[in-house]
């Protein structure tokens, strides 16, 4: 849906006008859609605050709708969240102008305990084999200051950033595939992690993060790569902090 067709509401026009002209061919969520988006991402909310941050990472959708069902505090996902979380993920990312590559097929992929390690301090898993080794280098490489920022990201995780972004963006589907990838098609689901600079913050997930001297040395470095340089195919922005494994 066009921008002209969003703007649906006195209260939220105001907000919206002022991107009408620059962003009349991205791609927004319907009326409705918009309602379920932020009803969705409340009840994803109260479920991460329920399961836990590190837990979040890695629960997946079946077990979502579990402990929704069973626990009054987080409350059962609706028919109509059901619906735009199904479209979220199995929908085509290339009319939004992400042209990343599927890395999950199945709404219900699970991550097992016995497959991933909790990093220390971080809230934080990685998987193990490449990914875990790959991290301890880069420790040993780069030095101390570097720490990991985000890890193993199972479905609802992703999925949770994605909407939020969504939210952000005021209904902008076009905009926020820019920022993060769709839940079907993120790297953190099946290999890929970020890192940062220790007490950075926020400022680790700006493209601040590629005049540190912890980017520097990682560039230098042959077992590593970088999945988003600069004007990527995937069409997603710059991203220095997102490590791919090879």
């Amino acid at each position: 849906m066009k921008r002209r067709d969003f703007l649906f509401s006195t209260l939220l026009a105001p907000v919206f006008a002022k991107e009408l002209i620059a962003n009349e061919t991205d791609i927004y969520l319907s009326r409705d859609e918009w309602y379920t988006l932020i009803s969705l991402n409340n009840r994803l909310k109260r479920l991460r605050r329920y399961v836990g941050f590190a837990n979040f990472n890695i629960i997946s959708y079946n077990q979502a709708l579990y402990y929704a069902r069973n626990y009054s505090a987080i409350g059962d996902f609706t028919k109509d969240e059901i619906k735009l979380i199904e479209k979220l993920f199995f929908e085509d990312p290339n009319q939004y102008g992400f042209y990343g590559t599927k890395t999950v097929v199945s709404l219900e992929n699970s991550v097992s305990a016995k497959d991933v390690i909790k990093i220390p301090y971080t809230g934080h898993y990685l998987f193990k084999g490449q990914p875990e080794q790959d991290y301890k280098n880069l420790l040993s490489d780069v030095g101390p200051t570097l720490v990991l920022t985000s890890g193993v990201r199972n479905i609802i995780k992703q999925l949770s950033l994605y909407v939020n972004k969504i939210y952000y963006s005021h209904g902008n589907i076009t905009k926020a595939s820019v920022s993060i990838a769709p839940p079907a098609y993120s790297y953190h689901t099946i290999s890929d992690f970020d890192v940062g600079r220790k007490g950075w913050g926020y400022k680790n997930f700006t493209a601040d993060f590629a005049t540190t001297d912890e980017f520097s040395k990682m560039r230098t470095l042959d077992y590593i790569g970088m999945r988003y340089d600069e004007n990527n195919s995937d069409g997603v922005r710059f991203e220095p902090w997102h490590v791919e494994i090879i």
